[in-house]
């Protein structure tokens, strides 16, 4: 093999290449007319290594991860040759593929790999040139060979401007899949902000959304520019009524955006957004007219949007608000299965969470349970039984102070767990609670115990349940506070 005619052939025609794409399709197309091997050159863009131009098999990786800087260790891909290069910047010459763990397989018959960075003229990596062969190859000389060529392409490429930027498409996969990881609704709102100025290119967005309460902006993401906070003070002042006005408009008439032509006068819903020194809007509504909002993306500048851009906003708009309804989804069976179905308090599960975390000598359990339950089922049948835990756990509920919690733990069975500054404070809570029992025409009996310095939590349950066990002895009807 003259690898010097390897060399003047791949690369006679770089320098008349007039885009990046077309410069590294030419080198790979070059190079399948000197070598079988599979030729590859992937290029960083934004967050990947995506596969420019190749030659030599069915089918090649779309693109790679370059890093996995910030990823869980759960999501993070399975490492690869390729990545290995582009973050060390060093060549790598594998002789034995099935020898290397970072082979990502390409074609079944391949047996050895040579990847090598391609540079900018700083020396800075800015992608890799990968050749695979499925036959005996010497690796030695093709690695100077590969390495010079590399070295032109990525001149050529940092001639014409470096790699060539996200498309449409790209950014549109990018923004769905981090809606689709986002864990809460602050991710999530935090995703499709960052969405819709990247994908407008405008300067500010702000989303309003219907509640309960009435509309409201979405909480800042991010420090706000300056035409960010000035749109925000505006919508503010406008108040309620002006936020439901321009989600009204978006879900009557669909998305709008403006022309870019001067000397035309806003319509009146989008005055507090002039007022504040937007020029360029692009409003899309957002979910359903009586549970959704609208997107607002505006900009200083005078400009004209691109429908294309504006129907992408839209189509990421859709897919934030289905992303939220399946977290909402998630949220309201996570609350199902941690809550009681009968009395819609709190079961086993959280409350081992709960107690837990609690706070020796301020952190008092207090474990409830109903006098004479059985009688009650025995009798009258469980229908009535459960009528009677029902109003009984709204009784004690409603004669605990605000943020303390209410757990069922078992049929009859219940536990407070109170934040406390002193022991007589929690006896004095679980009186309440037995007044609060006796007006039902029942009655309870309530063992107290607060945590010792390096108790476990189920030790501390269990001497509430003893002081339990002690007022039935007793009587029923009645408190029991554990010896600290």
């Amino acid at each position: 093999m003259d690898h010097e005619r390897v060399l003047r052939d791949v690369t006679a025609r770089l320098p008349t290449a007039s885009t990046v794409p077309e410069a590294c399709q030419w080198t790979a197309a070059a190079l399948a007319r000197h070598t079988p091997a599979t030729a590859t050159i992937l290029l960083r863009v934004h967050d990947r290594l995506r596969c420019v131009a190749a030659t030599g098999a069915w089918q090649v990786f779309s693109h790679v991860p370059a890093t996995t800087d910030g990823t869980p260790a759960h999501h993070r891909p399975e490492p690869s040759v390729v990545r290995r290069v582009y973050a060390s910047g060093e060549t790598a010459a594998v002789p034995d593929v099935a020898a290397d763990p970072d082979y990502l397989p390409v074609r079944p018959d391949v047996t050895a790999e040579l990847c090598v960075p391609v540079r900018d003229p700083d020396g800075h990596p800015i992608g890799v040139l990968d050749l695979q062969w499925s036959e005996p190859v010497g690796l030695t000389p093709w690695r100077e060979t590969a390495e010079r060529l590399a070295d032109r392409l990525g001149a050529r490429i940092a001639a014409l401007g470096g790699p060539p930027a996200e498309s449409r498409s790209e950014k549109l996969l990018r923004h769905a899949a981090a809606f689709t990881a986002a864990p809460t609704d602050w991710d999530l709102t935090t995703a499709a902000i960052a969405a819709a100025r990247d994908v407008s290119a405008l300067a500010a967005a702000v989303l309003v959304l219907t509640g309960r309460r009435g509309p409201r902006l979405n909480a800042p993401t991010d420090t706000p520019g300056e035409l960010e906070a000035r749109i925000r003070a505006e919508l503010g002042e406008a108040g309620p009524v002006a936020l439901d006005r321009m989600i009204d408009r978006a879900h009557r008439y669909g998305s709008a955006y403006t022309l870019g032509e001067a000397g035309h006068p806003p319509t009146e819903e989008y005055l507090p957004l002039t007022r504040a020194g937007a020029r360029t809007l692009v409003a899309v509504p957002v979910g359903t007219p009586t549970a959704g909002g609208v997107l607002l993306v505006a900009d200083e500048r005078l400009l004209r949007p691109d429908p294309t851009t504006v129907n992408l906003i839209e189509l990421l708009a859709g897919q934030a608000w289905t992303c939220r309804d399946r977290l909402r989804t998630l949220a309201r069976l996570r609350e199902q299965a941690n809550s009681d179905p009968l009395t819609g308090l709190r079961h086993t599960g959280p409350f081992g969470q709960r107690i837990a975390s609690a706070t020796p000598g301020r952190t008092a359990l207090l474990a409830i349970d109903v006098d004479g339950f059985k009688d009650v089922n025995d009798t009258y049948g469980h229908q009535a039984g459960d009528r009677l835990l029902v109003g009984l756990a709204r009784a004690l509920e409603g004669a605990l102070r605000q943020g303390d919690e209410l757990y069922r733990t078992g049929g009859d069975e219940f536990v407070a767990v109170i934040e406390v500054s002193r022991p007589e404070e929690a006896v004095r809570i679980a009186e309440r609670l037995t007044e609060a029992a006796r007006r039902t025409g029942r009655t309870i009996s309530v063992g107290v115990a607060l945590p010792r310095p390096g108790e476990t939590p189920e030790r501390t349950l269990h001497r509430a349940d003893q002081a339990l066990y002690a007022v039935k002895r007793h009587g029923r009807d009645g408190i029991h506070l554990s010896a600290a």
